[in-house]
């Protein structure tokens, strides 16, 4: 079944060196080759305004790239986030970018209440690099900001059911990176 995909790129970096940018690209090509239609954001290329109030965030106008971003989070059926995990957290620039676009009328009702996603029918995977061994973030810190990127914004807004997959010791698994870039590939074909 053809899907309608959404990949969010969510490292801050331009450098096209880095593994997330070369992880989403694998990810996209796989898709395509299946016919699946993508739509691609690239975070560090994408001006994404700080809000800086409560009334901002709930009455103020998006940007335009954050209203493009709407439309396409709109348009998807699967959203795919990558992004590397930094001081033990998504990294600023991919949570102010959730900040300006989860906004209510757009992603939740205007009261924000549980129950409230507009975002509902649609599934998303996230896929996070980083320094630390995998299984070390997913045992003793219990992957709590993938966690609290699940619970707390995604399911929040209707997005459901969320799959992660963690690439851990990146630094240290060069060998094992053609094998992550395969699984991208694989992933995309099936669309999830």
């Amino acid at each position: 079944m053809r899907r309608r995909i959404l990949v969010i790129d969510g490292h801050p970096d331009p450098d096209r060196a880095r593994l997330i940018h070369a992880l989403a690209d694998r990810y996209a090509e796989g898709a395509l080759s299946w016919e699946h239609e993508v739509r691609r954001i690239d975070l560090a290329t994408t001006e994404v305004p700080i809000l800086r109030s409560r009334e901002e965030w709930a009455k103020g106008q998006p940007a335009p790239a954050i209203a493009d971003a709407q439309a396409s989070i709109a348009w998807a059926d699967h959203i795919v986030f990558f992004y590397p995990l930094w001081l033990g957290d998504v990294p600023a620039l991919l949570k102010a970018f959730l900040e300006q676009v989860m906004r209510p009328g757009f992603a939740l009702n205007d009261q924000a209440s549980l129950g409230g996603g507009l975002l509902r029918g649609k599934s998303a995977t996230v896929v996070v690099t980083m320094g630390m061994p995998a299984a070390f973030y997913a045992l003793w810190f219990r992957s709590h900001s993938v966690k609290s990127l699940e619970r707390n914004i995604l399911r929040f807004v209707g997005i459901r059911p969320v799959h992660h997959i963690l690439y851990g010791a990146v630094e240290q698994n060069a060998a094992k990176r053609g094998r992550w870039l395969d699984d991208m590939f694989i992933l995309g074909t099936g669309g999830g």
